[in-house]
């Protein structure tokens, strides 16, 4: 297959990148080339800023796909760019939405395609809805081929996911276990999660390319395994060779304290107990089978974490932020014990 992606060197993309120039599929990367590290071998990068959309029309004159995945969309603005410049250019236009786009407050933790879509926590999530109804009436009203796919916390070697970090990522939290320090888990951590390693996720992502059955359709692709915080942040410190020392917050304390912007991602999304569904997925795709489980994926990637320079990003604002938080409520513990 002919296929285009924009972006494809984030987190997700850069796995069903590789991937998909494994299996031999003719793929250009559309991007401003400024992680070409990540480009996989064979694949063609197409230097532009599809933000300049003058610009990317002129570096796509003549051209056709078979797929055209935007990575990098998140305001309906960017959607109708994408129609303008691809309509009549491509068999099949993916899209990667958001689970987070799924009704907050969950109104039933089981999760499928079928769940309403309404965040009013996350402008983020907000937007991303907004995205895929405009591309659905696109789909409804001019054939725009369209396929939404919606991916939850998926993650890959680079980034340890937890619940609670800072602004540059989750490393300064396993700072804080390597130093015996407490760190801060939402609510009482039993609420369930889902995460997902980037390479199950390009499986299931590459069997939606060029699947008749995909058109005008909405997945989501997710493990099918399901774990509490605390167990996710035990199998972290596990890896680490340390103790937890788990500090609950709840998430609505957390949310009101800022600076971060929590009732966003914990609040419209983490805090959430959710187990999803993917018949449909395996359905449209019989071979898709998540092959590396949380103690697997999270070994990988706090070995590779603790292997590079580059990952271990400090973040000593949050570090601190955290001392204040857990400072304030143990005050506040004393206090309300009359001591």
């Amino acid at each position: 297959m002919r296929v285009l992606f924009i972006g494809g060197t984030g987190t997700i993309s850069s796995a069903i990148s590789r991937k998909a120039a494994a299996r031999g599929d003719e793929l250009y990367l559309l991007n401003r080339g400024n992680r070409s590290v990540e480009v996989p071998e064979g694949a063609r990068l197409v230097r532009c800023d599809i933000g300049d959309e003058a610009a990317a029309a002129r570096a796509l004159e003549g051209m056709s796909f078979d797929v055209v995945c935007d990575f990098i969309g998140f305001v309906p603005g960017q959607m109708e760019r994408d129609f303008r410049l691809f309509a009549g250019r491509t068999r099949q236009f993916m899209y990667i939405s958001s689970a987070s786009a799924y009704h907050k407050p969950v109104r039933d933790y089981r999760v499928n395609e079928g769940t309403t879509l309404a965040n009013p926590y996350w402008e983020y999530s907000r937007n991303k809805i907004a995205c895929e109804e405009y591309l659905m009436r696109m789909y409804r009203e001019n054939g725009f081929p369209v396929t939404i796919v919606r991916p939850s916390h998926t993650y890959g070697e680079k980034s340890v996911p937890v619940g609670v970090h800072g602004d540059n990522g989750s490393f300064q939290v396993l700072k804080r276990m390597l130093e015996g320090k407490p760190v801060i888990v939402p609510g009482d951590g039993t609420s369930l999660w889902t995460i997902t390693f980037n390479e199950d996720f390009a499986d299931g992502f590459l069997g939606l390319m060029g699947n008749p059955h995909a058109i005008g359709e909405a997945f989501q692709i997710t493990n099918d395994e399901s774990l509490t915080w605390n167990q996710i942040y035990g199998i972290v410190a596990d890896c680490l060779g340390v103790e937890l020392k788990a500090y609950h917050v709840a998430s609505e304390f957390l949310a009101s304290v800022g600076p971060y912007d929590f009732t966003g991602s914990l609040i419209g999304d983490k805090a959430n107990t959710v187990v999803f569904d993917n018949r449909k997925l395996k359905a449209a795709v019989p071979g898709f089978c998540p092959m590396i489980r949380a103690e697997e994926g999270l070994r990988r990637t706090v070995a590779y974490v603790m292997a590079h320079e580059e990952c271990q990003r400090e973040d000593p604002a949050f570090d601190a932020w955290c001392d204040r938080v857990i400072g304030a409520l143990e005050r506040a513990k004393e206090e309300a014990a009359g001591g």
